[in-house]
């Protein structure tokens, strides 16, 4: 497809590149020159330095023959714009990355009137992922899919688990009443792994285990993980991801102690969230962070601006004995670093935001095949969950699965049949309108067809 993709930041040069590696006709446009350097410099795109909401500009760039137009510069204003003038100029579809809570109550209204199609809102998603994590403290990271029905969660696995070291196909016979969930994969070491019949987990393995909401609570109650109720909260940094969390988690009963080092913003919030505690000080200062309960808290989310304040707070608070660390991160780099210091729940706002602009990507590309409902990367785009509806009259409805080709590296991990969730096995078949969750190691998957075949 033809992608104009306007402000090359963070975001946009990950986009850019995620794009093109998937074969798309990628055109850049930015203001800042030394960005279209670099773009020209790494990128495999069609670089125009100036401003993506001047007609002219997106007229150079072809904008009547865009079929999608992305505008994730800084400025939501710009965003919004672009979007309204690339759409009077003919491109087919915009998607917009809208940041400011200020826009979230008149979304619609914008969008509508705006020209956008989709807006995207990382920090408030980030948020969402964050509210899922304290439902959840135990896993690492969790994926929803099938509009709420079925989740995939990844957890660590513990020595004593009852699960560790019996192969896969012996585990629901000799491990009496274990709730039944699918194993979809296994990070080992960095390694990510598809687990067959014979494969068997490790302490020390990240696991991902699929299922409906019910067997997912039971199978976690059946390994004793969930203990652990999330009462109190203590954030660092008093910006939008926080903004939404408190939005979210205040009113569901959990008590939040936010530290911000900047007066208004402490004002504001303490005015917005009068039920909070809202520390005026330096959020990095371990004495402070005694003084204000931190080894009693239940969870502890550094959110600041800075990586390192984050990461580093963040360890301390897991040596403080605080059970549920989450920490933002911008830079995949430090990702298996983190991992092996016990950092397991890291996130990242911008692959968030690419992830979802992807999957929006991808459903556009393929609407004339299998509908692409979801997308996330997992394991640091290790691997892929893709949420697919089946199509009628594809080779692989009504037939059972054993009787079918998976692509290597490929797992169904979940269909969902008239609104039942099916964990599958080799009898249950795929029919048209099923919601059907592939797990993949290869990137760029855009139909069913090309993992399941006869």
């Amino acid at each position: 497809m033809r992608i104009i993709l306007i402000g090359a930041g963070k975001v946009g040069h990950s986009l850019a590149d995620r794009l093109t590696a998937e074969s798309h006709d990628v055109t850049v446009i930015d203001r800042s020159e030394e960005v279209i350097n670099r773009c020209q410099d790494s990128l495999d795109v069609m670089c125009i330095r100036g401003n993506g909401a001047n007609a002219k500009t997106l007229v150079e760039a072809g904008v009547d023959r865009a079929d999608i137009v992305i505008a994730t510069s800084e400025s939501d204003e710009a965003n919004m714009l672009c979007c309204l003038m690339a759409k009077r100029l003919g491109a087919k579809y915009t998607i917009a990355r809208i940041r400011d809570p200020e826009y979230n109550e008149s979304q619609m209204l914008l969008q509508n009137e705006m020209g956008i199609d989709v807006a995207i809102n990382p920090e408030r998603a980030t948020a969402l992922e964050i509210s899922k994590l304290l439902r959840y403290p135990f896993a690492g990271s969790i994926e929803s899919f099938a509009r709420g029905q079925v989740e995939m969660v990844e957890f660590r696995a513990q020595p004593d688990d009852v699960i560790v070291g019996i192969p896969m196909k012996n585990i629901s016979s000799a491990i009496s009443n274990i709730p039944h969930v699918l194993y979809t994969m296994v990070d080992r070491d960095g390694e990510v792994i598809i687990p067959g019949g014979d494969f068997a987990i490790q302490a020390g393995d990240k696991v991902f285990i699929s299922g409906n909401i019910l067997n997912i609570t039971n199978y976690f109650r059946f390994l004793g993980r969930n203990s652990l109720k999330v009462r109190s909260v203590m954030v660092l940094g008093g910006g939008k991801i926080t903004y939404y969390l408190a939005r979210m988690i205040i009113p569901v009963g959990i008590h939040m102690t936010i530290f911000e080092l900047d007066p208004e913003k402490a004002r504001n919030l303490s005015e917005q969230f009068p039920r909070a505690d809202i520390i005026l000080g330096d959020g990095t200062d371990q004495d402070l962070l005694e003084e204000q309960g931190l080894s009693q808290m239940d969870a502890y989310v550094s959110l600041s601006n800075r990586d390192e304040e984050n990461l580093m707070t963040g360890m301390y608070a897991s040596r403080c004995g605080v059970p549920k660390v989450i920490a933002k991160n911008t830079r995949t780099t430090y990702a298996d670093l983190l991992s092996k210091l016990g950092l397991d729940s890291i996130l990242s706002p911008q692959a968030i935001t690419c992830s979802t602009i992807l999957r929006y990507v991808r459903a556009r590309g393929h609407s004339m095949g299998t509908k692409i409902e979801r997308l996330y990367r997992l394991v640091d785009g290790r691997a892929e969950a893709i949420e697919f509806i089946a199509r009628e009259g594809d080779a692989y409805i009504g037939i059972p699965l054993k009787d079918l080709t998976m692509r290597p590296g490929s797992l169904v991990a979940v269909i969902v049949h008239q609104g039942k969730v099916i964990v599958p096995f080799g009898n249950d078949c795929i029919e048209a309108g099923d919601h059907v969750v592939i797990i993949s190691r290869e990137s760029g998957v855009g139909d069913l067809n090309e993992v399941i075949y006869r």
